[in-house]
C-alpha cells in the first residue's frame, strides 16, 4: 500500500506540536514537525492564552510540510478540554482566551448553583464539577461584567477556534463541546436552561459536527501563506483525550483506561453516558467519544506535581531530568508520605514543594525534604489514588476490568507504572506514548476509508506498536499501605 501522510496538530497545556503521521501497510509512524511553548501569560491578575501565537505556530509547521513538497490528505487538530476564544460578529479575535487555570472562576460554581441546582446540572450534563469547566468561565464573566460576553457573537472552544482560523469554517465538535458542562449527555446537544441562564443561545456557538466529518479546506489566505493548496480539515476527536482514547490498543471492552500526563484521566469507555447518585457523589464525569461511545471517566492530578516541583528545582540542570528524578526517587525509602493528588492546595501553589511538605505536616506524617523523598511521594500517592478511581470504576463498569492501558507520556514511566501494577493488581499495558497524535492521525485515516471502524483500527495498533507490560508484586505489602493512603488522605 502507498503511504498517505497527515497532518495532525496536537495542542497540551504546557506545549504544542505539528506532527506528520505517515500510514502505510497498517502501521503508523510519526514524525514531528515542529514543536512550540503553549505558555500562560499572566497579565493583571489574569492568566491567558496566547491565541494567535499558536496559530502562527500551526502555519509554520504547514509551511515545512509544503517546502518538503510533502502531498497530506487532511489535518486534524486536537487540545486540551473547557477553553475556547470568543469572536465578534465580523469574526475578529476578542481579545486572548482565558486560561482553564485563571482565578476569575474561584466562586462561580456556587454562584450558577442559585441559578440552576447542582444536581441538576449533573443530571443533564454527567460532567465532573470543576472551577474551570467552561461553563462556570462564562458564568464567571457574566458575573464580573465582562466587555467581551456583550459583543460576543460566537464561541468557538479551542481546536474549533484554530480550525476556524485555518477554514474560516466556524464549527462545534462533539467531544471537545462534552467537556464544556453545557452539553445534555443524551441528546448530545446544548442544553438550553444551562445556555439560557448564561445569557447564552446555540447560535453564539458553531455548526455541531462529530469525528471523522470535514469541516472545511484551507482559504485562500492560508493556502496563501502556506504553499499548500485546498487540503481538507478534518473534525478528529478535538479533546485530547478522545484522540487518545481512541488509540488505545485494546483487544475487548475488558479495560481500564489511564491517559496520563499534566493530568491523569482514568475511565471506562461505555456506550451510554452513566449517571447515577453515586457518580454524582463521587464526581465522575461523562466525556463524548469517537462512534458515539462516552468516556467515563475521573479527572486526577498527575505529572503537574512533579512538574512543578521540577520548575522550583531548575528544569535546565540535568539532576533535575525526569529519568534523573524517577532513578533517585528508587533508593528514597518507601511508604513513608502519602497526599491526595486532587487536593486544592495542589491545584496552582506558588511552591509545589511547599504545598506537599505542609499538607504532610498537618496530616502528621513525615514531611519529604529531598528531592528523592517528594518525588516517591507523588509516585506512590498517585498510585494509590489511580487504585481508589479504579475501585469506583468496578462497580460501574457492565464488564470486568482486568488490565489497566496506561497511554500518553507517562507510559514511558517504567517506575509509575510499576507502582500502579502494584497498587492495582491487575496488568498495566503501557503504550502508544503518543496516542494522542496517534489517534488524531488514525481518525483523519479513518474518515477516508482507511479503517472500518473503532476495534479495526485499535487491532491495527496492537500489531504495530511496541507495549511493555507490568505484572503486580508485592500485592499484600501495597494493599495494607492503601489503607494508610485512605487513612491519611481523609484528613
Amino acid at each position: 500500500m502507498d503511504s498517505k501522510y497527515f497532518f495532525a496538530v496536537d495542542l497540551g497545556a504546557t506545549s504544542g506540536r505539528t506532527i506528520l503521521g505517515i500510514i502505510r501497510s497498517g502501521s503508523v509512524d510519526l514524525r514531528e514537525i515542529n514543536r512550540f511553548p503553549n505558555k500562560i501569560i499572566e497579565a493583571n491578575g489574569h492568566f491567558y492564552w496566547d491565541f494567535l501565537g499558536l496559530y502562527q505556530s500551526i502555519l509554520e509547521g504547514l509551511k515545512i510540510v509544503a517546502d518538503e513538497k510533502i502531498k497530506i490528505e487532511s489535518i486534524g487538530i486536537d487540545t486540551w478540554g473547557v477553553d475556547f476564544v470568543c469572536f465578534d460578529k465580523n469574526g475578529e479575535v476578542l481579545g486572548n482566551p482565558y486560561s482553564y487555570r485563571d482565578p476569575h472562576t474561584n466562586d462561580a460554581q456556587e454562584n450558577f448553583f442559585k441559578l440552576v441546582p447542582r444536581d441538576k446540572v449533573y443530571k443533564t450534563t454527567g460532567i465532573q464539577f470543576m472551577n474551570f469547566n467552561s461553563l462556570f468561565q462564562l458564568s464567571a464573566m457574566k458575573a464580573h461584567h465582562s466587555a467581551i460576553l456583550p459583543v460576543t457573537d460566537k464561541i468557538l472552544f479551542m481546536p474549533d477556534a484554530l480550525s476556524y482560523m485555518l477554514t474560516g469554517k466556524m464549527v462545534t465538535e462533539y467531544t471537545i463541546a462534552s467537556t464544556s458542562q453545557m452539553l445534555d449527555a443524551n441528546t448530545k446537544k446544548f442544553d438550553v436552561n444551562l445556555l439560557k441562564a448564561l445569557g447564552l443561545s446555540e447560535n453564539h456557538f458553531g455548526e455541531f459536527v462529530f469525528p471523522g466529518q470535514i469541516i472545511g479546506n484551507l482559504s485562500e489566505s492560508v493556502q496563501k501563506q502556506t504553499g499548500l493548496g485546498a487540503i481538507p480539515v478534518i473534525a478528529v476527536a478535538g479533546h485530547d483525550t478522545g484522540s487518545a482514547v481512541a488509540a488505545v490498543p485494546a483487544e475487548d471492552e475488558n479495560f481500564a483506561y489511564l491517559s496520563s500526563g499534566t493530568w491523569s484521566l482514568m475511565g471506562i469507555e461505555t456506550m451510554n453516558p452513566v449517571i447515577t447518585d453515586e457518580s454524582f457523589e463521587l464526581n465522575f464525569t461523562n466525556e463524548g467519544g469517537i462512534e458515539g461511545t462516552i468516556r467515563f471517566l475521573k479527572n486526577i492530578c498527575g505529572m503537574w506535581l512533579l512538574e512543578k516541583c521540577r520548575s522550583e528545582w531548575g528544569t535546565l540542570s540535568d539532576e533535575n531530568s525526569y529519568s534523573q528524578l524517577i532513578t533517585d526517587a528508587q533508593f528514597a525509602d518507601s511508604f513513608i508520605s502519602f497526599i491526595n493528588p486532587d487536593d486544592p492546595v495542589f491545584a496552582n501553589p506558588d511552591s509545589m514543594v511547599k504545598a506537599i511538605q505542609h499538607y504532610c505536616e498537618t496530616t502528621g506524617q513525615v514531611i519529604p525534604r529531598t528531592k528523592s523523598e517528594i518525588t516517591r511521594c507523588i509516585f506512590e500517592s498517585l498510585a494509590f489514588r489511580y487504585k481508589q478511581v479504579l475501585e469506583s470504576l468496578k462497580n460501574f463498569a457492565s464488564f470486568p476490568i482486568d488490565k489497566l492501558h496506561v497511554i500518553g507520556g507517562g507510559s514511558k514511566n517504567a517506575m509509575l507504572n510499576q507502582f500502579t501494577a502494584n497498587a492495582l493488581g491487575i496488568p498495566v499495558i503501557a503504550g502508544p506514548t503518543e496516542a494522542t497524535a496517534v489517534g488524531n492521525v488514525m481518525i483523519q485515516a479513518k474518515s477516508i476509508g482507511f479503517y472500518a471502524d473503532i476495534q479495526s483500527m485499535r487491532n491495527s495498533l496492537m500489531e504495530s506498536v511496541d507495549l511493555i507490560e507490568y505484572y503486580p508484586e508485592d500485592k499484600a505489602e501495597w494493599g495494607n499501605y492503601y489503607e494508610r493512603f485512605l487513612t491519611v488522605t481523609k484528613k
